[in-house]
């Protein structure tokens, strides 16, 4: 099966057609400044080949029209004809407790899609206009949703429950969700295959570390803890979200600053976590550079970073009762040696001793072990491939669904 893999933001489009026989990429591309000037697709085949066209691009259906554009194109095109594409899938960020697992977008879970807007105002919408303008442009084509808080969704309530009142919470649905949990859900299957060992015996902490980021304790092949939330702004300290927070300080920073509810939710998530402490940049390369450098404001936003993973690193061996692997994915858990021996250093009580060689060498995209020989616990740097999950997770759902 040929499937469409879309996940779609608030000024972007980013697109994979995979091929579920072989479970490969077929093209791959991002439509970028969507309603912008100078919006730009970025396009590529499975050969490596590159083409990038700068235009008006005024919404996301003319998005999507450009990249089925792409996609059969004469000269650099992968398919002779849109007929080609048997599914589309979709990425969601938030389907609340309405789903536990991938579904087959019909009306009905489109007006479900929409009362989980309260949910995730930033991210909901956006994906909601992706399969709005999808469905317009292929209008036959099936299509299936796959939910980022779906593989949490077996979370055991003592974990989800926040220390509120029990009647607010089932009146507004407010818990944990947790979030990309597709990434989870893949680098640790890939962990247990790697290893030859069984998912369902298998306590593995991963650790899913980019702009945004999170961690989830895994048992038995389940998500029984992770460290975002209601919303994606809990737990880690990422690049430009403050993580974990005392509530207080939101009331004092507003009373203080004058700031609205609006203004301190684009403080949190749009000028805090490292870019916030480091007044420099949420980019960790550029964090690095200026540690070599002497700056001293760099290297407390990683300290900080890096402090908050080895002590969810920690709680989280403790909530598994032990730890069989411990993994890193996503920009900075594939290419950051530096956060990732931080994190692991003076952790040899629970098992994990870490190959400081190893570690350095193993960057760009590569799977392997940053653990010695020795190690009890093994570690890995696994790429995630949230795009594969997605399109084996809608064949899947169309398979079944005609039975």
């Amino acid at each position: 099966m040929k499937v469409l893999v879309i996940n779609s933001g608030s000024s972007s489009v980013k697109y994979q057609l995979i091929d579920t026989e072989n479970e490969k990429y077929l093209a791959k591309g991002l439509v970028d400044r969507i309603g912008l000037k100078n919006s730009k697709l970025k396009h590529q085949d499975a050969k490596g080949n590159k083409n990038e066209f700068v235009g008006v691009i005024n919404d996301h259906q003319m998005a999507i029209e450009y990249v089925l554009a792409a996609l059969v194109n004469e000269d650099y095109g992968v398919i002779p004809s849109l007929d080609t594409i048997d599914a589309v899938g979709h990425r969601l960020v938030h389907g609340g407790e309405h789903f536990s697992g991938s579904v087959l977008i019909t009306p009905e879970i489109m007006e479900v899609l929409n009362e989980c807007i309260d949910l995730a105002p930033l991210h909901n919408p956006p994906n909601i206009k992706g399969v709005k303008a999808a469905q317009k442009n292929l209008k036959n084509v099936p299509m299936v949703g796959v939910f980022d808080t779906a593989f949490h969704s077996t979370m055991p309530d003592y974990a989800y429950t926040y220390g509120i009142p029990y009647e607010i919470y089932k009146r507004y649905a407010i818990r944990r969700y947790g979030f990309h949990g597709t990434s989870h859900y893949y680098v640790s299957r890939k962990y247990a295959e790697i290893n030859d060992k069984d998912i369902n015996n298998l306590k593995l902490i991963t650790c899913h570390l980019g702009n945004g980021a999170s961690i989830t304790a895994i048992k038995n092949g389940k998500s029984v803890d992770t460290s975002m939330g209601f919303t994606p702004l809990e737990g880690l300290l990422m690049g430009t979200r403050s993580g974990d927070i005392d509530a207080g300080v939101l009331f004092q920073i507003m009373e203080k600053e004058n700031m609205s509810k609006d203004d301190i939710n684009i403080l949190l998530n749009k000028h805090s976590g490292v870019q916030g402490i480091s007044e420099l940049s949420s980019d960790m390369r550029e964090i690095e550079e200026a540690i070599e450098n002497g700056n001293k404001k760099a290297e407390l936003a990683m300290n900080v970073y890096n402090y908050r993973l080895k002590k969810y690193i920690s709680s989280y061996a403790g909530a598994l009762g032990g730890v069989d692997g411990v993994i890193f994915t996503g920009g900075i858990g594939e290419n950051g040696p530096i956060t990732r021996a931080g994190a692991l250093r003076g952790l040899d009580f629970m098992g994990i001793k870490l190959d400081e060689e190893k570690n350095k060498e193993i960057i760009r995209g590569k799977t392997g072990f940053i653990s010695t020989d020795d190690s009890p616990v093994k570690v890995m740097i696994i790429p995630t491939n949230e795009e594969l999950v997605i399109a084996m997770d809608t064949e899947k759902i169309i398979n079944e669904s005609k039975k």
